[in-house]
């Protein structure tokens, strides 16, 4: 197995999940997406925000750090963390459907390990409202930065896999899968250059826990407006 995280030795793996062995199905509760040989796993099928959820339990294993990677997807026109649906007071919410795409945490309150967001485009305005509020937070000109949740701080990852200019598409972008540190041209490049961890994220916990994880597939909005299916996944404690 790869060094991961740039950290030897002594990890547990308590998630896991590949979706191209056409064997493996969607952990339950997920809605399967296919789409150009893609399989991926999404919201349920919902008319309003919500989160579609997977728990890993430690099994008693005390652990300090989580280490991991997602591979996801974008399916139409995701914001990152855009408050403009439902306002900032959901967004600020760990609990609520805070993020279009997927929220990491451990335990119950919830805690926060890393959160993993789709923007809409990669390096363009959106042509109905002439700006950039629905691109990535990491993004030029993006005011998200102003508005970034305390909670999330930079333990996050953002991409869009939209290279097109102004519009979106009603379809799963299978060209470029999310989060992977490739394809991040533009305006969108600091996404990639400021996390040179990628496709790897690491996060050092204030004090050793025997949580479990909780992966969380989430959109503020309903999902045939929206949607982030993940077709990759582990996640390891130590």
């Amino acid at each position: 197995m790869e060094e991961l995280c740039g950290s030897e030795g002594g990890w547990t793996r308590l998630g896991y999940l590949d979706m191209t062995d056409a064997t493996v199905n969607c952990p339950s509760g997920f809605r399967l997406y296919q789409s150009g040989g893609v399989r991926a796993c999404g919201r349920a099928t919902s008319n309003v925000g919500s989160c579609t959820s997977v728990q890993f339990p430690s099994n008693g294993i005390s652990y300090s750090e989580v280490c991991g990677r997602v591979v996801g997807y974008q399916w139409a026109s995701p914001d990152a963390v855009d408050p403009t649906v439902d306002g900032l007071e959901n967004h600020n919410d760990i609990n609520s459907y805070y993020v279009d795409g997927v929220s990491i945490t451990h335990g119950s309150p919830r805690q926060h390990v890393w959160t993993l967001m789709a923007g809409l485009l990669e390096s363009s305005i959106f042509n109905p409202t002439n700006d950039r509020r629905y691109n990535c937070p990491c993004s030029q000109g993006s005011p998200q930065n102003s508005t970034l949740q305390s909670f999330i701080g930079n333990d996050y990852f953002c991409e869009s896999a939209n290279p097109v200019h102004g519009t979106f598409q009603s379809k799963l972008y299978t060209s470029d899968p999310l989060w992977d540190g490739k394809k991040c041209g533009g305006s969108e490049s600091d996404c990639c250059t400021s996390r040179p961890g990628l496709p790897w994220f690491n996060k050092v916990l204030n004090t050793a826990t025997t949580d479990y994880l909780e992966l969380r597939v989430c959109g503020d909005e309903d999902t045939a407006n929206e949607n982030v299916p993940i077709s990759y996944y582990e996640l390891y404690v130590k």
